[in-house]
């Protein structure tokens, strides 16, 4: 059944689109362009002069690069269309789509296509004839809306079907709840239970649709939750299970073959200081402030290395130790023996909002007895090195911008 798709395009490379018979995009769009098949309906929406043009059909998959040298490798991920179909344009198009709720970027169903084509065909002109572009009126626009609030309810689709975490720009990760979304990711209730964003971030940036995804410590499953409503392929391990499709295993022997996954990303135990299960093989029955503790961890490290492919990553996050006035940078450890191993990539701050330190009474206690709580922990990600790498940085020369400062207010 047709998808469709809006893309973005600018004055400045809308020409170019027409002329290659290409649409491109950043890693923005990255997951729904390479979803894209032939005959998938799709639009280009011009930023700049705020118009949409349509319908186009594709003529090719999605995929990476189909034309390497378009846009100088800045929109990678392309599609191929048929510029000559007799499309038509509309202006105000933005305000159109938000009043429909039809965003940019994101696979549209075939109703919502159907929708969009309709509106062009009853307010647009070519889009050859820009000087010409029709201003939809507000009885045809206000008809399909009513249309398609009816299409989604009787589809049962709501917002929260398209509720996804934004992709974090900065090292410091924040995020409102555990979960997203209609459906859990993992059981909020779980001890240890990872916020489902972390995932999230990790296989937008690092994956493609179709990769394999691994998780040698899954707890109550939110990686696989993640990834299958992504378009991912998962396996999720924990010694002991508590999701239904959580495989047992201990995670310094994992069944799979060597070169053979996409991300791995492990949120291990940070110590003895919650009891994870019952099991005598867990990590969690082993204290961070034994080395015994960082060279278990560092077998499963061993086996994250020999199951990723050259190149992909591993995510791995971890929080440090505060307890009977003892700090154990566990943090810190882990990250040296990860770079025994894997090439580093970088550190990113993930805020700690649902411990059960996180209270009134505590936050006291920790400002009259003189500590602090632990407020953030870390994700370390790096890379195993491609064939031809070394794990250890190769010298090289970096060319700074320098600024001059003395010249700036208030000196």
């Amino acid at each position: 059944m047709p998808k469709g798709l809006i893309l973005k395009t600018s004055n400045n490379t809308e020409s170019d689109c027409y002329e290659l018979g290409l649409f491109g995009a950043d890693m923005l769009a990255r997951d729904a362009v390479l979803m894209i098949e032939p005959r998938d309906n799709l639009f280009l929406l011009n930023v700049d002069s705020d118009t949409l043009t349509g319908t186009f059909e594709a003529a090719s998959k999605g995929g990476y690069k189909l034309v390497p040298y378009a846009w100088r490798g800045l929109y990678p991920y392309q599609v191929k269309i048929d510029p000559s179909n007799g499309q038509r344009t509309i202006a105000h198009a933005k305000g159109c789509l938000d009043h429909l709720n039809i965003p940019a970027h994101r696979l549209l169903h075939e109703f919502e296509t159907d929708a969009l084509s309709k509106l062009l065909q009853a307010g647009g002109n070519g889009h050859q004839s820009t000087s010409s572009i029709v201003i939809p009126s507000s009885d045809p626009i206000e008809q399909i809306r009513l249309k398609l609030a009816k299409a989604r309810k009787e589809r049962g689709i709501t917002n929260a079907d398209y509720d996804r975490p934004s992709l974090q720009a900065t090292t410091l990760w924040d995020y409102p709840k555990q979960s997203y979304g209609k459906t859990p990711k993992g059981n909020n209730k779980y001890a240890g239970v990872t916020p489902a964003f972390i995932q999230y971030n990790l296989i937008k940036r690092y994956t493609s649709p179709g990769d394999l995804v691994v998780d040698p410590m899954c707890g109550s499953g939110t990686t696989i939750d993640v990834c299958r409503e992504e378009g991912r392929r998962v396996i999720g391990y924990d010694i002991v299970p508590a999701h239904p499709d959580v495989i047992q295993n201990d995670a310094r022997h994992i069944p799979l073959d060597d070169n053979s996954v996409d991300l791995v990303f492990i949120d291990s135990p940070y110590g003895d200081n919650i009891k994870y299960n019952d099991s005598p093989l867990s990590f969690g029955n082993i204290s961070a402030e034994s080395e015994e503790f960082y060279d278990e961890l560092e077998k499963v490290m061993v086996e994250a290395h020999r199951i990723l492919k050259p190149g992909k990553v591993l995510g791995w996050l971890i929080g440090d130790q505060w307890v009977k006035h003892k700090f154990t940078p566990v943090g810190f450890k882990i990250y040296e023996r990860l770079t025994r191993h894997f090439e580093p990539m970088d550190i990113i701050s993930v805020t700690r909002r649902s411990q059960t330190s996180n209270t009134g009474i505590w936050h006291n206690r920790a400002l009259r007895f003189n500590f602090y709580l632990r407020g953030f922990k870390y994700l370390h990600i790096v890379r195993k090195p491609s064939d031809e790498q070394s794990p250890q940085a190769t010298e090289r020369q970096v060319k700074w911008a320098q600024y001059d400062r003395t010249s700036a207010k208030g000196t």
